[in-house]
């Protein structure tokens, strides 16, 4: 049985890893750990919360006597570290967040990892330090260049992608210098239910629900590319399943796509979805997909953004060859399942725009 903390586990990719992994393997134990900030949601886990092997505790990953005590109370083996800010956007007008918890944070959980695992007088042999990271800590690519790979230079371009970037070198030093046994995934766009509705796919399927503009930076042809979430989740869990230390995994979903062609598949389903299902017209009156106008009318191009890098794509072979994996949903498929969630689960993104999610956990 193995012992997992999960940071960041009240967020988008750790409330999805979270319900994969308690799905897969029930026997396993799980402390999640989020500190509740504006996208960490107590909610998400709700349905977790009597069940015996599942814990969730609010706290920072800054606080390492926290993740010492967590280390050691709940004899954890495997640390799952999603905890990080994550909007480019917000990284350019206050980078400060992002230093603080991409950089101090993933520091303070390596230090409590090693202090525990590595110098404690019991050390744990077969433990596991996962850091989750982005394919932004690459650079930009140019249309045509060769997509990232394992050992392409670092060359980030925002404050989100260089205190990642930093993390990252952090992991890697304390695996060579302390022989923490860690492993770095480094992830293209994810995608999927409970995704922040600030980011493009949530923001946009909710525009289009309430009739506001799809905002879309410059001309739209920046290309990414889009992993779905449980896609990734799958590879996180081949990685730890692995006697893999001190490797580096680039995950993608083989969906490198424009931004605006993204936007435009996203109106082309919804225009679809409210022309078979008359009760969308009723719920979302606002919609111009209720009067029997195309989504794309709502698109706006806006000011880009300052930095904004061109074209992400991962080169994945070196997973694939080692555990054979490759995602298992296409972009079309992966996005109807999305779409569906938001759907089926309007209660939930109503509540983020009222605020009423912030209510802290007891």
């Amino acid at each position: 049985m193995r012992k997992l903390l999960v940071t960041g586990a009240a967020g988008f990719i750790g409330t999805n890893f979270v319900n994969y992994w308690h799905a897969k393997k029930p026997g396993d134990a799980i402390v999640a750990l989020d500190s509740l900030t504006y996208a960490g949601n107590a909610a998400n886990l709700e349905p977790l919360r009597h069940e015996p092997k599942f814990t969730f505790i609010e706290g920072d990953i800054r606080d390492q006597p926290l993740i010492a005590d967590l280390l050691i109370n709940y004899q954890i083996d495997t640390i799952v570290h999603f905890a990080a800010e994550s909007h480019v956007d917000r990284s350019i007008t206050g980078p400060d967040a992002f230093l603080e918890t991409n950089i101090i944070g993933t520091h303070s959980l390596l230090k409590a990892a090693k202090q525990i695992w590595v110098d404690g007088d019991f050390p744990i042999k077969n433990h596991h330090f996962h850091h989750v990271s982005t394919d932004e800590v690459y650079g930009s690519l140019g249309r045509d260049g060769s997509p990232f790979c394992e050992s392409t230079p670092y060359a980030p371009n925002s404050p989100y992608a260089a205190s990642k970037a930093a993390s990252d070198h952090l992991v890697r030093a304390y695996s060579q210098t302390f022989k923490l046994n860690t492993t770095t995934s480094n992830c293209s766009n994810n995608y999927g239910p409970f995704q922040f509705p600030e980011k493009l796919l949530p923001l946009c399927i909710l525009n289009i629900l309430l009739g506001k503009p799809i905002p879309i930076y410059g001309d739209g042809q920046q290309i990414r590319d889009w992993l779905f979430v449980d896609d990734h989740n799958t590879a996180i869990e081949l990685v730890l399943s692995s006697e893999a230390n001190g490797e580096t995994y680039n995950v993608g979903g083989h969906n490198e796509i424009r931004n605006l062609d993204v936007v435009k598949l996203l109106c082309v389903l919804l225009d679809t979805r409210f022309a078979r299902d008359e009760t969308l017209k009723l719920r979302f009156p606002h919609s111009p997909c209720a009067k029997n106008i195309s989504a794309v009318s709502l698109i706006a191009f806006v000011r880009d953004r300052p930095g904004h890098d061109v074209r992400y794509a991962i080169d994945a072979s070196k997973i694939k060859s080692t555990f054979n994996f490759l995602p298992s949903e296409t972009f079309a498929t992966g996005l109807e399942k999305t779409v569906d969630w938001y759907l089926k689960n309007q209660s939930w993104w109503e509540n983020i725009q009222n605020g009423s999610y912030r209510v802290k956990s007891n």
